[in-house]
């Protein structure tokens, strides 16, 4: 499991995380703010188990429509989403984190509140984070790619925030700062297609 330095976070339901995913987020931070003061080692811990979560999101095809299956009622979220967060020794701030999600009906932005919780994870530690949409999850491999392609690039300790869309069918687009660049099947469709009117 990556620690809390390498927290890939990503977000295959909303493109960027909701107000409520921000202010979900925000309390989780405060909370392991809070705990700090007992155990030093707590915003790390709380950080992978978030990571651990999100990590079993991402990965897991029928947890990710578990998630986002909004027909199930709160009991049925809470008796599938907790078995599955004590087979994996989540810690109980990221369980009580996801019952006060279930209980608010906000379970499905839970990808929202991990990219939220990462964004602001990497501001604090001096980090630059660059979103990549990619229209599959990213392998180690890929990852490492991009990252190394970045620091090429200037961008140096940037941390890789992660969002599936399979709309742009192929290639990837990467957000860093106020530079966009658009790589993907997508857009070479719709410029392709620009230029053929044009050519009309």
């Amino acid at each position: 499991m990556a620690n809390a330095e390498t927290i890939i976070a990503a977000s295959h339901i909303a493109p960027n995380p909701s107000g409520a995913a921000e202010r979900y987020a925000l309390a989780l931070l405060g909370l392991a703010d809070d705990k700090r003061q007992q155990d030093p080692g707590a915003l790390d811990r709380i950080a992978a188990d978030l990571e651990g979560l999100f990590s079993l999101w991402r990965d897991d095809r029928t947890f990710r429509a578990f998630v986002a299956d909004p027909r199930l009622g709160v009991a049925a979220q809470k008796a599938g989403a907790f078995a599955l967060i004590e087979r994996a020794g989540i810690g109980t701030e990221v369980r009580n984190l996801v019952g006060v999600m279930i209980n608010n009906r906000r379970l499905g932005q839970l990808p929202g509140v991990a990219a939220a919780f990462g964004t602001l994870l990497a501001a604090r530690r001096g980090q630059q984070s660059a979103e990549v949409v990619t229209a599959h999850a990213l392998n180690d491999t890929q990852r490492t790619k991009i990252a190394a392609r970045l620091t090429e690039a200037g961008y140096s300790n940037v941390k890789l925030l992660e969002r599936v869309d399979a709309t742009i069918l192929g290639g990837l687009i990467v957000r860093i700062g106020s530079r966009l660049y658009d790589n993907s099947i997508k857009s070479k469709l719709q410029r392709l297609q620009y230029a053929m009117k044009g050519a009309a």
